[in-house]
């Protein structure tokens, strides 16, 4: 068939506008479905921020289900909705609400991967375990948590965590059981100090006579509370494998890894750590091991353990000069507070109270919030009661003093607040009561001196 020029031109035209008709009403479509998903998380926005929960779910539901990629904020107020959904319903409700929960970890994760995972996979976890989820599968959450960022795991996701890893390797690779539990005391002492690097700029603040703003005492609160939550993983851990670090056990799988790692500065300095906290030095072993790491890492962490092993040997002149040549390589405060107090406890071990308190002083000095560097005085001045008390109310001023101490540590250091409270309940109970100051007949206020290598003065309770 032949066409003129007309009727092709005609032709062409044709398409062309249909074409462009069907493009504008898919345009049209677009923005429109676009402005409906505008709508939908505005009026969801409107009713979350009032707190109406109830009026909001339809609003977010529909934009969860059509817009799910609109913003973050469909996931984080979407899950406080959904959880409290979950807590008022009952029966298959309840189970729908979960099923939900799961639903929006998951969604989230897919479609918003850089945004906290580590923080997401770790509440993911955690919120799986909670519903009795089999244990390989939470396990796995919370190894995608640890595999991407260990310091954004929660408190009770390090704990379940670590307790995996324990099953999986008690029977056949303890040191993997060392291992990870020093990797996450890592990610967990890291954290601590970052936040206890903020609470000392605020309480700096306040020192100056500067009231915070809401938002820094808010900060400040925030804080303290995820210090007594990491504090107690400190020890949790710790207590967690309490049974397979035993000096019985350590010295010998440590003899036998030693050729193996002679030159493994991060495997020595985790093997003498160990062995000082588990009191494994006595022996040549620990000697051996303490002379291998100071030569493979001649750092300020290696002289301090080095200077320990000098006094032990009652070398304490050249002990001490190392201890000084730690003191002063490091410029980082906080870690020359660690150094400090690791002296001070050496200093202790020796009898040589007075020393370890100055130590622990110096300490605190570079670190305001070392509370455990009281605790150690507290607990000297403690032990010290019977023979600095001349009297039964000069021995319970001791424990007083001593409770000063410990009170002190629990304020500045949030971090340790659940062991510095046994230590305050342990003083107080020997510390004078009302009938022991009324039969004295001392002035409740004025103060008392103790003597002997505390020479301080305290006030009577």
């Amino acid at each position: 068939m032949i066409f003129s020029k007309k009727l092709k031109l005609s032709i062409v035209l044709s398409l062309l506008l249909l074409v462009g008709s069907v493009s504008v009403k898919g345009q049209d479509s677009a923005e429109q479905e676009s402005q409906e998903c505008n709508i939908k998380y505005n009026l969801f926005r409107a009713d979350f921020k009032s707190k109406n929960y109830e009026k909001a779910y339809d609003s977010w539901i529909w934009t969860f289900e059509n817009c799910p990629k609109l913003s973050i904020n469909i996931y984080k107020n979407g899950l406080t909705m959904a959880e409290a959904k979950y807590k008022s319903a009952t029966g298959a409700e309840k189970d729908a609400a979960k099923e939900l929960i799961e639903r929006i970890y998951k969604q989230r994760l897919e479609l918003f991967p850089d945004d906290k995972p580590a923080k997401m996979y770790s509440e993911y976890g955690m919120f799986m375990h909670k519903f009795g989820c089999p244990e390989p599968k939470v396990f796995n959450l919370l190894q995608k948590s640890y595999d991407i960022n260990p310091e954004k795991m929660g408190v009770k996701a390090i704990f379940k965590y670590f307790e995996g890893i324990i099953e999986r390797n008690k029977d056949s690779d303890i040191q993997a059981i060392f291992d990870m539990h020093d990797n996450l005391l890592d990610a967990v002492n890291k954290k601590i100090d970052k936040y206890s690097k903020e609470v000392d700029k605020l309480r700096e603040t306040e020192e100056a006579g500067t009231e915070l703003s809401k938002r820094q005492a808010y900060l400040k609160g925030a804080y303290s509370t995820n210090l007594k939550g990491l504090g107690k993983v400190e020890g949790g851990l710790s207590a967690m494998l309490e049974k397979y670090a035993t000096c019985d056990r350590l010295i010998p799988m440590y003899e036998k890894d030693f050729d193996a790692n002679s030159t493994n500065v991060v495997w020595l300095k985790r093997t003498v750590s160990r062995l000082y906290n588990k009191g494994c030095t006595s022996g040549s072993f620990y000697d051996k091991m303490v002379e291998k790491y100071v030569n493979a890492d001649p750092s300020s962490d290696a002289y301090v353990f080095y200077a320990g092993m000098l006094m032990k040997r009652g070398d304490e002149t050249k002990a001490l000069g190392y201890f000084k040549k730690a003191v002063d390589l490091e410029e980082d405060s906080y870690k020359k507070a660690k150094y400090l107090y690791t002296i001070a406890q050496m200093m202790k071990k020796k009898g040589r109270f007075g020393e370890a308190r100055s130590y622990a002083y110096r300490a605190v000095e570079a670190r305001p919030s070392l509370g455990k560097a009281y605790l150690l005085v507290a607990s000297m001045y403690a032990s010290s009661a019977k023979s600095c008390g001349k009297d039964v109310f000069g021995t319970r001023m001791v424990y007083q003093a001593a409770l000063v101490k410990a009170r002190k540590a629990k304020r500045i250091d949030p971090s340790i607040s659940s062991i510095a409270q046994r230590h305050i309940n342990s003083y107080a109970s020997k510390a004078p009561s009302t009938e022991d100051v009324f039969n004295t007949g001392k002035q409740s206020g004025s103060t008392h001196r103790i003597g002997c290598w505390i020479g301080e003065s305290v006030k009577i309770p």
